[in-house]
């Protein structure tokens, strides 16, 4: 059994004096755990070395290119090490881009190197012992952290600090380790998408958050500053301030706009309340649902969509297969080892 692990630094590899900085190196993180030598023969590879707030989209597309290499070259699993802070959006980009069977896993660490009770070395072990079991194939692209194992689709970054950031909040953890055992509770579908083609340059895509007093004075500017869609983070299952609708209609003539909420997690309303400015209202008008993404993940779909370029038609149809992946069915494996 082989895994790769391509680092990508953040936290998990930072170290110094005066404020942590990535410089770790994958060699470095691998030696600090010898009990992976008793999962699976490592290969490492350093493909970016920054905070994870440095990274783009094209950087993750190009990650998805390596991926398919490694694992044409042999690799049985993948571990991506990198910062905490766009885990969500880095798994999900290659949950959308990478095709094969292959158990593809994203971790990283809350707590660096340098302090007591780092979790960089355990999350790594975890990590690979998921990466390494066949049975973890075919369950898209995983995170895996604090001894849970969680959908790209679902997961995010809960708290600022502690190891226990990485919730999903609508349908909680897919499966778990103990004693170096993973198992799965359920497996989720197939988004229902097939495989995006890794893109060329990636348009820009905007997320504006709707607060209280919102008046929207940016939307009308998205599109003269290049921006090639929107994502509008509404209040509660989809609403924005009444005077904001009209708004956000008029940019949807011209641009995709796409609705998600603040909240974090649950799915979009459709049909609940008719308010102006309410999810029946924006749908009327030519939002598009994000359906049970949450905007950053929203941002990360239409983005690279776009990037296909999807024409406005292509784009609703996209979200609403992804959309229809929510409700169908798991396969439960309740208590099942893949270890």
């Amino acid at each position: 059994m082989k895994v790769a692990v391509l680092a990508m630094g953040g936290t998990i590899a930072s170290a110094g004096t005066g404020g942590v900085t990535p410089r770790l190196s994958p060699d470095d993180l691998v030696a600090a755990v010898p009990q992976l030598r008793d999962v699976a023969a490592i290969e490492t590879a350093s493909f970016r070395q920054v905070p994870s707030g440095d990274l783009t989209l094209t950087d993750v597309a190009e990650l998805a290119v390596e991926i398919g290499r490694r694992l044409a070259g042999g690799a049985d699993g993948i571990v991506v090490t990198q910062g905490t802070d766009t885990i969500e959006e880095t798994a999900f980009a290659l949950d959308l881009l990478l095709p094969g069977p292959q158990p593809v896993v994203v971790t990283g660490a809350m707590r660096n190197p340098t302090l007591p009770g780092a979790d960089g070395p355990a999350n790594l072990l975890a990590a690979v012992q998921v990466a390494a079991c066949p049975q973890a194939s075919r369950m898209g692209v995983l995170v895996v952290a604090n001894d849970e194992v969680h959908a790209a689709r679902f997961v995010r970054k809960t708290a600022t600090a502690s190891p226990a950031t990485f919730r999903s909040g609508t349908v909680g953890p897919v499966g778990w380790l103990v004693e170096g055992r993973p198992h799965i509770a359920f497996r989720v579908p197939s988004l229902g998408i097939g495989e995006l083609p890794v893109p060329g340059p990636i348009p820009p895509v905007a997320l504006l958050t709707s607060v209280i007093g919102d008046d929207a004075r940016l939307v009308p500017e998205l599109e003269r500053l290049g921006y090639a869609g929107l994502v509008i983070a509404g209040f509660g299952g989809g609403h924005v301030p009444g005077a904001v609708a009209p708004v956000l209609a008029e940019s949807a003539t011209h641009i995709p706009v796409v609705l998600a909420s603040r909240a974090g997690s649950g799915e979009l309303l459709r049909t609940t309340y008719g308010f102006p400015g309410a999810e029946r209202d924006l749908l009327a008008s030519g939002l598009i649902s994000a359906e049970f993404l949450d905007a950053p993940k929203a941002r990360v779909l239409l983005s690279l969509i776009l990037a296909g370029g999807a024409e406005p038609g292509e784009v609703r149809a996209v979200f609403e297969k992804v959309g229809a992946s929510g409700s169908g069915p798991t396969s439960p494996r309740r208590g099942s080892s893949i270890g």
